[in-house]
């Protein structure tokens, strides 16, 4: 049995799968607010009521905002910024009495749809977050990379890739930098340059309902973020060159995103000929749970 948690900034979710991936077991609990000591209790209440229902102890995977730095072995750059600079892997670990497996709450997404998701079967697998934040992880042969800095698929906190001049130097991230991704594609992002551009306050979702409906600015707003998408997305192929883009988060619900942003990327991918497949998430929302079980895939 593999045990799965996704620590996330409002919820906390567990799953268990069987060998064949089929669910049994899943539910989540609040997060306790800027609280770390709690937090780890209630991941340890999930696991044990879930061993104690299911009769058996499994394995124990974490999909967490934020990284391990290698240095201290402590969590960094964690949005959840109660986690951050604490030894969240060694106090689990303790208080489950096993090892643990930790891993970005992005690179489990790309894991999960790597293993059984949309892009099963696939060598190579970049999983993008398009949501609250913007981020990414890559999967080689059904192992997460985590790069020798364990910051492999940040992707979101790179600049805008070919800026245009009303792009510059972009709106400032909460990393210190201005003009990264994720200021331009992340849902808050969307809809501040919506507000800076028109005046109106409306949510991504919003502007995404009435763009479809031939709302204008809103029908403007979406064009730009697809644009923005295209450039971002091909910056990855020509860097990662991935086999499958998978997209994940609240605005990877974009329909059209599947159709528009392949047929555009070709003005900016440095090759003749382009394979690369961008898919909607198979496992939507559960993927970043489902791939925290498949840690243990080795």
């Amino acid at each position: 049995m593999r045990i799965g948690i996704d620590l996330g900034g409002t919820k906390i979710e567990i799953i268990a799968l069987n060998d064949a991936g089929e669910v049994l077991l899943r539910r989540r609990l609040d997060t306790p607010k800027g609280d770390y000591r709690a937090t780890l209790a209630t991941i340890q209440t999930l696991v044990e009521q879930a061993e104690s229902e299911l009769g058996e102890t499994g394995t124990v995977g974490l999909a967490t905002p934020g990284a391990v730095s290698a240095q201290t072995g402590r969590i960094k750059n964690s949005n959840s910024v109660c986690l951050n600079n604490q030894p969240l892997k060694q106090d689990l670990e303790e208080l489950l009495q096993r090892e643990l497996r930790l891993a970005n709450d992005a690179n489990c997404f790309a894991l999960s749809e790597a293993i059984d998701g949309a892009a099963a079967g696939a060598d190579s697998v970049f999983g993008v977050i398009l949501g609250t934040g913007t981020g990414g992880g890559l999967v080689i042969n059904g192992h997460i990379h985590t790069g020798a800095n364990f910051i492999a698929g940040e992707w979101g906190h790179n600049a805008l890739p070919w800026p245009r001049d009303d792009e510059r130097p972009g709106p400032t991230c909460y990393c210190g930098q201005s003009g990264c991704i994720e200021t331009f594609l992340s849902g808050p992002g969307m809809s501040a340059d919506h507000q800076q551009r028109t005046g109106q306050s409306m949510s991504a979702e919003q502007i995404v309902s009435s763009a479809e409906q031939g709302e204008s600015s809103c029908r403007l707003s979406l064009e730009l973020y697809m644009d923005r998408l295209v450039r971002a997305l091909a910056h990855v192929i020509n860097i990662f060159d991935p086999e499958v883009i998978v997209l994940g988060g609240g605005m990877s619900n974009i329909t059209m995103l599947y159709e528009q942003v392949p047929q555009s990327w070709a003005n900016w991918v440095f090759s003749d000929h382009i394979v690369t497949k961008l898919l909607a998430p198979l496992h939507g929302d559960s993927s970043g749970v489902r791939g925290a079980a498949w840690l243990w895939n080795d």
